[in-house]
C-alpha cells in the first residue's frame, strides 16, 4: 500500500490590512444566564443611547435619518408596560430572555421585533462574554446598599 504524505502551510501577518469580511464581522451578545440574545454588525457600546433611560438604540427600519442596523434578536415578547415619562406616558413592549425571562429590551410598537423604527436594549442587560455579568449592569445603583441587602437576605435563610 502506498504511503500518503501531505503537507500544509498556513501563513498570516499581523501587518496585513483587514479584509472586507473581517471589517463586517458580526458581534454576538449574551444574557447574564449565558443564553444567546443578539447578533449585530457593530458593537453595542458604539451605538447611541436614549436620553430618557440610557437604553441602547438599534435602528430597526430605514428612514431619512439613517439606514437600519443589521441584527437578529433572540428574545420572547412579553406583556406591555406603561411608564410615566416627563412628557406623558410611554408604552413599552418588552422582550425577555427565552431561558431566564430577564428583561432584555423593548420597542414602542407591538410585536414582532423590528415592527417599529427602533428596538431599545436595556443598559447592562447583555454581555459579549457568555456567562459574565456586563460591567455596566449595576450602573446607577447604590452598590453598598445592594450588597447590604443581599447580606441581610442571606443571613435570614
Amino acid at each position: 500500500m502506498p504511503k500518503v504524505v501531505s503537507r500544509s502551510v498556513l501563513s498570516s501577518s499581523t501587518d496585513a490590512r483587514p479584509t472586507a469580511s473581517s471589517a463586517a464581522a458580526l458581534r454576538v451578545y449574551y444574557c447574564i444566564c449565558g443564553e444567546f440574545i443578539l447578533v449585530i454588525d457593530k458593537t453595542i457600546a458604539s451605538l447611541p443611547r436614549r436620553q430618557t433611560d440610557g437604553a441602547i438604540i438599534l435602528r430597526a427600519q430605514d428612514s431619512d435619518a439613517g439606514k437600519a442596523r443589521v441584527f437578529k434578536l433572540n428574545a420572547v415578547a412579553g406583556e406591555p408596560v406603561l411608564l410615566e415619562r416627563s412628557g406623558g406616558h410611554e408604552r413599552q413592549f418588552r422582550f425577555h430572555c427565552p431561558r431566564c425571562t430577564l428583561p432584555i429590551g423593548y420597542q414602542t410598537t407591538p410585536p414582532p421585533a423590528k415592527s417599529g423604527p427602533y428596538v431599545y436594549i436595556f443598559a447592562g442587560a447583555l454581555s459579549q462574554v457568555q456567562g459574565q455579568v456586563p460591567p455596566d449592569a449595576f450602573d446607577g445603583e447604590d452598590g453598598d446598599a445592594n450588597a447590604e441587602k443581599i447580606d441581610t437576605e442571606m443571613a435570614t435563610r
